[in-house]
């Protein structure tokens, strides 16, 4: 039996807000954007740059909310993480012309915004890791916690001065 794989893994930024939808059997779909970009020198010492826009989509699925969770947290400018499989599509216009479309629909995603209540979600509805971030499960946010606060939304009152103290020995 032979094997293949159909992986995609894109960080980039959101060009528009997410556009949300529901389907006619009720599903909801969410649709955006994502620009990546390289930069270059070319032989003549100019910087080149190049921008490639990835259409993405992301579905709530059965024991997933995760176009519920993009609708709520990401907006225009957010920088993601973005994991999925590649599909082409084709179909007929109005006018019997072929169309063809190239779309990642996304499995995971992380946001990596420097916001508080950024986070990362899979296709299960789940956060995972273990830095600050909104954990959602069932398309609804809990509160945000830092790391090894059990989850709970504490606000760390005990020791105010934990949080700020940017030489740790964290290993992450």
């Amino acid at each position: 039996m032979s094997r293949s794989l159909n992986k995609v893994t894109l960080i980039g930024n959101l060009g528009n807000d997410p556009e949300v939808r529901s389907t006619t059997g009720g599903n909801r779909v969410a649709t955006f954007s994502l620009a990546t970009s390289r930069s270059w020198n070319n032989q003549a010492g100019d910087k080149q740059e190049k921008t490639e826009w990835h259409r993405c989509v992301v579905w709530n699925t059965k024991g997933s909310q995760l176009a519920d969770i993009v609708e709520k947290y990401v907006k225009k400018g957010d920088k993601l993480y973005v994991e999925g499989r590649i599909e082409y599509r084709q179909w007929q216009d109005k006018e019997g012309q072929t169309r063809y479309s190239t779309e990642i629909n996304v499995r995971e995603l992380i946001m990596l915004g420097g916001r508080s209540g950024s986070g990362d979600y899979d296709s299960d509805g789940s956060a995972g890791g273990s830095r600050s971030r909104a954990a959602a499960t069932g398309g609804r946010a809990k509160g945000a916690s830092t790391g090894g606060g059990g989850g709970t939304g504490e606000d760390f009152e005990d020791f105010p001065g934990a949080l700020e103290d940017e030489d740790d020995d964290l290993p992450f």
